[in-house]
């Protein structure tokens, strides 16, 4: 900003705030800049009184406006990183409290513009010059009041308005385009609707970054061609979002929402393209509110991109192997060699897009495997009519697969150099080690956490819809007896069901050897997610009362249990509270900040787990270096990063989860230790303990290589 537009700024800040000081503005602007709501609440339920329908159209305008606004202005606050007056310049006039947030744009301008714009472009209603003129008070009163320079305010109205009239801008868009598409117009919305509401989540919600998230960034800020437990696309994804956003909650997030919207969008165009519009746009939907994938539009851990993958790859594979077999069955007669050759690249094309696809899939979760045997018992039990078809489509995809490997080959080289970490970390994770065993209790919490992860109602309608769908286009064949049943199941609704029930029948016999988490078979229940929408959704009309009342109390349950997880009750124990995890990291943070602030500059923080190193080094001031020592747990990324040895007569924080005694191996290591208890509370709810300790003149510890992955 150049200096004469300071100085001009500077001054009319003084002669508004200090000049025109009088025992009404002094009484008044304190409740306006804090209370307006109180003013505007009267006049508006008179509005929606005699506007009535009309109204709350323009309600639910200015309600999408003020959240697209408040997060559009917070961005721009850490953008431009402007200090507020009250604490830069003496003989301020200050009426309410100062904050140390940065100053322009004012949301409070930015709000109340967003507001009250909607009013003038939707309606003729005279109050709508009442809810500017209230607007323009709002902006007013925080000059007054001390805490915004005018400047500050006129960029909040003006960003405000900006936003107000884009969102009305789309509604009258979308109000024309329904006459025509509607489910297109509904899904585009819909989504648009709810990947703003999760930006908006994600500044101003609850959640901390969780353990994950917080690892994956550490991971980002050393990029490899892979890691301990995952491949490397997580971290070059927040990486490069890190890089545009800054190293904050919303910079590691935002491609969480991204994924998600385009996830929805792939599986719209696969539903439609397999069936109708109707079964796409269900689909789509029914995605972003099933509890299992509506989280990883918020969190972004490897699920937010696998998905992606995983449903590109779905529509590749289908779209693929739709042309190729059209190509089989003849081309016309009156196409050229020129015309077949460019015909047949295409179909090529879209197959090494498939392995492309695959291969970044694998980058990011190594279950993306199961796509090569989904599609090659899909391949295998095609009818013997489609012989020829099948046996060309098969040699297609061993080329897809070949591309995949390629683009692998960094993951596999990054291992090899690695003593293959990441083979041992799966046979772990997999329980292999030991043997051959029945767990029917394992099983059975699987199968739990499925109709919990899914709703107890939609895990039954999908299972219902893959089943039922197994005779769909059944054809007329002379196969009787119990193999007719076989014939069908092969032939109708393959493609849905071999994309499905292989990976939930695997995790269901992995059930019953050892633990499977809720997430692992994910991918089997996203072709169910087409099946339950063809079968149920598109049929709607042609459903008894008593089914049509089981879908909706279905989606209703699905939409209820997603809203609680945004904002669980605190009523709720925090066992059942599935956001416990994600919070309470902050606070830990700024008290180790405190500590760490007021020690030396060689002090080192560390921990015993990874998950506390990583939100450490996420929360402390200045993102230290971290490190994660081994008291006998198992391998983590930290061990393959430099230790502690090159920090020899440093100090030291070590911070460690419950109220503990220092352990003895960290107690020899540091001439003396004094303990701080840390109490994180949840409103009002104990969460959880931290014991901090602050230790001196670091004398070494001996590194040692764990046999457990």
């Amino acid at each position: 900003m150049p200096e004469w537009i300071k100085q001009l700024d500077t001054a009319l800040f003084f002669l508004l705030n200090r000049d025109l000081q009088n025992r009404l503005f002094d009484a008044v602007m304190p409740f306006i800049t804090g209370r307006a709501y109180i003013i505007v609440l009267p006049f508006l339920i008179l509005f929606l009184l005699k506007e009535r329908k009309g109204g709350l159209v323009i309600l639910a305008l200015s309600f999408f406006s003020i959240l697209l606004a408040d997060g559009s202005a917070n961005a721009l606050k850490h953008l431009i990183g402007r200090v507020r007056p009250c604490n830069v310049l003496d003989n301020v006039h200050l009426l309410v409290g100062c904050s140390s947030s940065f100053s322009m744009p004012s949301n409070h301008a930015a709000n109340s513009f967003a507001f009250a714009t909607p009013f003038m472009f939707m309606t003729r209603n005279r109050l709508r010059y009442l809810f500017v003129f209230i607007a323009g008070l709002v902006c007013l009163s925080r000059v007054i009041v001390g805490v915004h320079y005018p400047s500050d305010v006129i960029v909040g109205a003006a960003a405000g308005s900006l936003m107000s009239i884009a969102v009305v801008c789309l509604y009258r868009w979308s109000h024309r385009r329904f006459r025509d598409r509607p489910l297109t117009t509904v899904l585009f919305v819909f989504l648009l609707s709810l990947s703003i509401f999760r930006m908006y989540y994600i500044l101003y919600g609850p959640l901390d970054l969780s353990p994950d998230e917080a690892h994956y960034w550490e991971w980002s800020r050393r990029l490899d061609l892979s890691y301990y437990s995952k491949g490397p696309m997580i971290a070059y994804l927040i990486a490069a979002s890190t890089s545009l956003f800054g190293d904050n909650v919303f910079g590691v997030r935002f491609p969480a929402v991204i994924f998600s919207a385009l996830s929805s969008l792939v599986l719209y165009r696969l539903g439609k393209e397999m069936y109708n519009e109707r079964v796409g746009a269900s689909s789509a939907i029914l995605l972003q509110i099933i509890p299992l994938y509506s989280a990883f539009g918020v969190i972004f851990t490897i699920d937010s991109p696998f998905v992606f993958f995983w449903i590109l790859s779905l529509y590749l594979f289908w779209k693929a192997q739709q042309k190729t077999d059209k190509q089989e069955k003849g081309t016309p007669g009156t196409e050229d060699r020129g015309q077949k050759w460019r015909r047949a690249k295409g179909d090529s094309l879209l197959w090494i897009l498939l392995g492309l696809t695959i291969g970044l899939g694998l980058l990011t979760k190594y279950t993306m495997a199961f796509f090569y045997m989904c599609a090659f018992l899909y391949l295998i039990f095609r009818p013997a009519d489609n012989h020829g078809r099948r046996k060309t489509s098969a040699l297609h995809f061993c080329t897809s697969v070949l591309i995949s490997i390629l683009v692998f080959i960094p993951v596999i080289l990054w291992n090899a150099q690695h003593d293959w970490v990441t083979l041992r970390h799966t046979a772990g994770q997999a329980h292999i080690a030991e043997g051959l065993r029945i767990s029917p209790e394992s099983l059975l919490e699987f199968i739990g956490s499925q109709i919990g992860v899914l709703t107890p109602l939609l895990f039954v309608l999908m299972i219902a819809a893959l089943w039922r769908i197994r005779d769909s286009n059944r054809p007329q064949s002379t196969v009787y007896g119990p193999w007719s049943m076989v014939y069908g199941l092969l032939n109708g609704g393959r493609f849905l069901f071999w994309f499905s029930a292989p990976v939930i029948v695997f995790f269901a016999l992995k059930g019953l050897q050892g633990k499977v988490q809720a997430n692992w078979a994910m991918m089997g229940y996203i072709t169910g997610i087409i099946a339950l929408s063809e079968v149920f959704i598109s049929s709607w009309n042609n459903h008894k009362t008593y089914l049509k009342a089981v879908l909706i109390a279905g989606i209703g349950i699905s939409v209820l249990a997603t809203s609680i997880a945004h904002y669980p009750p605190s009523l709720l124990p925090l066992k059942f509270d599935p956001s416990s995890r994600l919070k309470g990291w902050r606070k830990m943070g700024r008290a180790v900040s405190d500590i760490y602030m007021g020690m030396s500059k060689d002090t080192f923080i560390f921990s015993d787990r990874y998950q506390i190193s990583s939100e450490l080094a996420f929360y402390v001031n200045g993102h230290p270096v971290t490190y994660c020592v081994n008291l006998g747990r198992r391998m983590n990324q930290y061990d393959l990063w430099p230790g502690l040895n090159g920090l020899i007569h440093n100090s030291g924080i070590f911070v460690t989860i419950g109220d503990i005694e220092l352990p003895l191996k960290v107690k020899e290591a540091f001439s003396g230790c004094e303990k701080r208890l840390l109490r994180v509370y949840d409103r009002g709810r104990p969460l959880r303990e931290y014991s901090i300790f602050q230790c001196h003149d670091f004398r070494g510890m001996k590194e040692e290589r764990t046999g457990n992955y």
